[in-house]
């Protein structure tokens, strides 16, 4: 009697799993299909996960594309990046269905540079730590935060050009405004909305049909927080299983975020960047390649910053580049903003190179055993939180003050700030940065006060030229102290390639390591 009872539980147990399953289930069976449960397609906002072609939902944006421009129409996206031309996001912009796109990073679209400055298209550039950090924050019912990122600049202060005139003068239409800042502990803070969006396209590596997701690698970025932002969300998945088949553990967004999932039928994953550990080696012995010159200096010199244990960010060419010096005995933890800690090699070979693993600079990249995965909004949590104990990257230009502009060159192609604000806004982060002395026509890149716009007002802790390495009082104010030099230079001739006063530490000036 015991044993039929059991039966009988578990038999209406099991039946009870398949209809609630059957009848809960969140999976469509394409992706017009889910698009047709969004009321509107026109004058909307949406949120696209993806960084670069990395975890892009090019189902969906297919999708898009493909629908009548009466039915798309008068978008605004918010993405990390700006997609690349002829499809996707760079599809929308092309057939004229975007009318305004938020975004970080727009350098590696041409269809977008043209529509931006004829005047059809606006761009609203936003820091990448703030953009993820004001989905996040949609999606956790925040109306706003305060940020340290982009204090001090032209993001803070206004005057940004978001849309320009379409009489080819140049002149901007529409330009940013303000932004309200607020000191906290004597620092300057600026406050950020929330960002709440209409729709959110995404896509996970693999989904139940209870709308559980679980990202790959890097391709995980921004999209937990485009879905958190969203009324609606519509998820497309490499693989679908059912309810109950996921761990629990290893679920990265809940399904609650989730409105709708669809099979994914666009898996070809395309990289944006091949990079392969070959190129960087000797075709005679298989050891690294030495750089030579003064670029070579810089990266060798960029290198002795590191320190054992430290974690570290790195950005695009010398400072990434510094990493092949790294001294014996020292090891670091290198973090790639678009969400992974542990960076390790470029692959060994075309073969072993994966889409869903990309630095920054959406190159091909592994990971060390032990490296980690996670979204922008946490990515960026840990940058300014200052737990990223050194930043090294490039620049345009320094100031003796320690002010540092590397994002925007007015009247060429604005590429966006990417992660380089809250990167040198963090507090407690140690950033240093490598650059040319000079400008290619000789003109001084290191000046009394920067020419061009800021990327961070008095962030810069150390400058590291071809010429010398110079230590910056960024909080006395006291100027910059030329501390090595490098062999065949003098200290007048460094003066002399310099746009601004410095002091020298006592004579005689230690020399900057040469070796090749």
């Amino acid at each position: 009697m015991v044993r039929m009872l059991q039966q009988l539980l578990s038999s209406r147990t099991r039946l009870h799993r398949r209809l609630f399953f059957s009848t809960n289930s969140k999976v469509v069976g394409s992706a017009q299909e889910a698009l047709a449960k969004v009321p509107s397609l026109s004058g909307i906002t949406i949120a696209l996960g993806g960084f670069g072609l990395g975890g892009k939902p090019e189902t969906l944006l297919h999708a898009l594309v493909e629908k009548d421009d009466g039915v798309v129409n008068d978008l605004t996206i918010a993405s990390l990046t700006g997609g690349v031309d002829g499809t996707g996001l760079g599809k929308l912009i092309e057939q004229q269905k975007v009318k305004r796109l938020m975004s970080s990073y727009v350098g590696e679209n041409k269809t977008l540079e043209t529509a931006f400055f004829q005047g059809t298209l606006q761009v609203e550039l936003t820091p990448q730590g703030t953009l993820a950090a004001r989905l996040q924050a949609a999606g956790a019912g925040m109306p706003a935060f305060y940020t340290p990122t982009g204090a001090g600049t032209i993001y803070a202060q206004g005057g940004i050009p978001i849309q320009y005139k379409s009489d080819g003068s140049g002149e901007a239409l529409i330009e940013s405004d303000a932004r309200e800042t607020r000191f906290f502990g004597g620092k300057e803070f600026v406050l950020e909305h929330a960002l709440p969006t209409d729709v959110a396209l995404v896509k996970a590596y693999k989904a139940d049909t209870r709308g559980n997701l679980v990202f790959r690698g890097t391709a995980q970025n921004a999209n937990p927080d485009a879905a958190m932002s969203a009324k609606i969300c519509l998820a497309e998945a490499e693989i679908i299983v059912e309810a109950g088949e996921l761990d629990p553990n290893e679920v990265h967004l809940p399904g609650v975020y989730v409105n709708h999932i669809i099979q994914a039928t666009m898996n070809d994953k395309p990289i944006e960047r091949l990079r392969l550990s070959e190129a960087e080696t000797d075709d005679n012995d298989g050891s690294k390649k030495v750089v030579k010159g003064g670029r070579g200096r810089i990266m060798r010199r960029a290198a002795k910053e590191f320190k054992d244990g430290m974690y570290v960010n790195l950005g695009i060419g010398m400072p990434t580049m510094a990493s092949n010096y790294i001294p014996a005995g020292v090891h670091i933890e290198l973090q790639a903003e678009n969400g992974l800690m542990g960076i390790g090699p470029y692959p060994a070979s075309e073969k072993e190179a994966d889409a869903d693993y990309i630095n920054a600079g959406k190159e091909t990249i592994t990971a060390l055993p032990g490296a980690s995965t996670f979204s922008s909004s946490n990515s960026f949590n840990m940058i300014r939180g200052g737990h990223i104990d050194l930043t090294i990257l490039g620049g345009l230009q320094c100031s003796a003050s320690g002010d540092l502009a590397n994002w925007i060159v007015p009247g060429k192609l604005v590429k966006g700030m990417g992660g380089a604000m809250d990167l040198v806004g963090a507090p407690g982060s140690r950033v240093v940065v490598t650059m040319d002395h000079t400008a290619k026509d000789g003109s001084p890149k290191v000046l009394q006060e920067c020419l061009l716009p800021l990327t961070g007002h008095k962030v810069v802790d150390r400058i590291i030229t071809d010429m010398g390495v110079f230590d910056v009082d960024k909080v006395g104010g006291t100027g910059m102290t030329l501390v090595e030099i490098a062999p065949g230079m003098t200290v007048q001739q460094v003066r002399d390639a310099t746009g601004a006063d410095f002091k020298t530490v006592p004579e005689p000036i230690p020399f900057m390591d040469d070796e090749e």
